[in-house]
């Protein structure tokens, strides 16, 4: 794609970095076939190809954001089917954040869009407040008629409908600590305990708490870490995001320094992404670089760091058909394709892949909370695809799929790790039934 940026919009690093990726764009329309807001909406400008000509008219042209392109990028979940179909290699993800960044310096959006997203950032990210949050839900959800009938108030109604009814006691484990390998010890690695999932989901991480220290590795919980930044980095608050993965990075890098770590392992794929981003996202930073470029490199997705391990034969071999749903931040965002269902089948599962297993279920982060029209229609979607598998439960890698998908589906939809810690001597998960398993044909 011929660009005209200026030499003085240029010496703009981040100008410099979205002019590079625009050229490398030749206009194939392959990413349209693959866009889930495109084969849902039918509207060029909701695809890759639509946003990149709306992206390259702003920042060529240096002004601010309009209601039209606010609301095609808005409507992007930041799936990324399209870099995998991408023949040209474009890095739309990076383009995308400079358009998110630049609407947020630029764009004022109306009140009630301004007041959703800003109660978003400061709720989501901090496991106390989130906790806190979904407590009080119980007295919204008898408006939740009335908030679907106002279009500004939908959001709100997402909230409602997503928060569960219950919500699991925060877990010790997830305290700053070490817990200790059993027998010969196989590797030493950090765990990021996260923000919503902690509160969703806590198990998820005790769990492979227990499977990796009965494999024989170390887990350590450091002090200091937080939020990876992804909420806040795809609403375009970069200030924030920046803020976050340098917490991180510096939580990290005081475990490093302590002993080494083989890895730092990630239980919830959105993070997995932009923690393997931020040496990208810190690279203009001189105090920072190095050290998130190192971080970046260590980071792991549980399932990839166990498929490197040299595992036993499972304790028990269940038999039991898993329709396994890849994460887009899985398969799209970190190219994690093969090991989990790898893992499932050595371990005695039956996988099976839904079809369409390239489009996304519309949770991408609070996708599902911002556009819960079109959330809700690819969560249809998806779950038509994972039911039509005749499995008995569904495994991802993903706290924001596996609330997405649970919203709906009529199978128990589970941690992949849970499933994997069952085979290999651990406690069946919790909502999986005995008498509902499937036995292997």
């Amino acid at each position: 794609m011929q660009t005209n940026f200026s030499a003085a919009q240029l010496a703009d690093p981040h100008v410099a970095e979205s002019e590079k990726i625009l050229r490398k764009c030749v206009h194939c329309g392959f990413c349209t076939a693959t866009c889930p807001t495109y084969v849902t909406l039918g509207n060029e400008l909701d695809s890759p190809r639509g946003r990149i000509y709306l992206i390259k008219d702003m920042l060529e042209n240096g002004r601010p954001a309009d209601k039209e392109i606010v609301t095609h990028i808005d409507r992007c979940l930041s799936c990324l089917a399209c870099m995998t179909t991408c023949p040209s290699g474009v890095n739309y993800m990076h383009l995308v954040d400079h358009a998110r960044a630049h609407i947020q310096e630029t764009y004022k959006r109306p009140l009630l869009d301004r007041l959703t997203r800003a109660m978003l950032a400061a709720v989501l990210p901090y496991p106390r407040r989130f906790r806190a949050a979904l407590k009080l839900a119980g007295l919204g959800r008898p408006f939740i008629g009335l908030f679907e009938k106002l279009p500004a108030l939908k959001p709100v109604a997402a909230m409602l409908k997503l928060a569960p009814s219950a919500i699991p006691s925060a877990s010790p484990m997830a305290k700053p600590g070490t817990h200790a390998g059993q027998g010969a010890k196989r590797g030493r690695v950090a765990i990021l305990t996260g923000c919503a999932q902690s509160v969703l989901d806590p198990a998820i991480n005790d769990t492979t708490i227990s499977l990796l220290t009965r494999l024989g590795v170390e887990v350590m919980v450091p002090e200091g870490e937080g939020c990876c930044g992804a909420l806040v980095h795809h609403m375009g608050r970069e200030a924030a995001a920046l803020a976050s993965a340098r917490q991180n990075v510096d939580a990290w890098t005081r475990a490093i320094d302590q002993g080494g770590l083989d890895a730092i392992i990630i239980t919830a794929s959105g993070c997995g992404t932009t923690i393997k981003d931020y040496g990208f996202m810190l690279r203009l930073d001189p105090a920072y670089a190095e050290k998130a470029a190192h971080v970046s490199a260590l980071a792991k997705d549980v399932t990839e760091y166990l498929a490197a391990l040299d595992l036993p034969e499972p304790a028990r071999k269940p038999g039991t058909i898993v329709a396994y749903h890849s994460a887009c931040s899985m398969q799209h965002g970190q190219k994690i394709t093969r090991q989990p269902k790898e893992l499932l089948a050595k371990a005695g599962f039956v996988v099976r892949e839904p079809r369409e297993g390239h489009l996304c279920c519309g949770s991408a982060g609070t996708y599902n909370i911002l556009q819960p029209d079109i959330s809700a229609k690819l969560r249809d979607r998806k779950v038509k695809n994972i039911e039509a598998t005749g499995a008995s439960v569904v495994a991802t890698g993903n706290i924001g799929c596996i609330t997405q998908i649970a919203s709906a589906a009529r199978l128990p939809v589970v941690h992949t790790i849970k499933l994997l810690d069952w085979a290999y001597g651990g406690p069946k998960p919790e909502g999986v039934s005995e008498r509902g398993l499937v036995a292997a044909e």
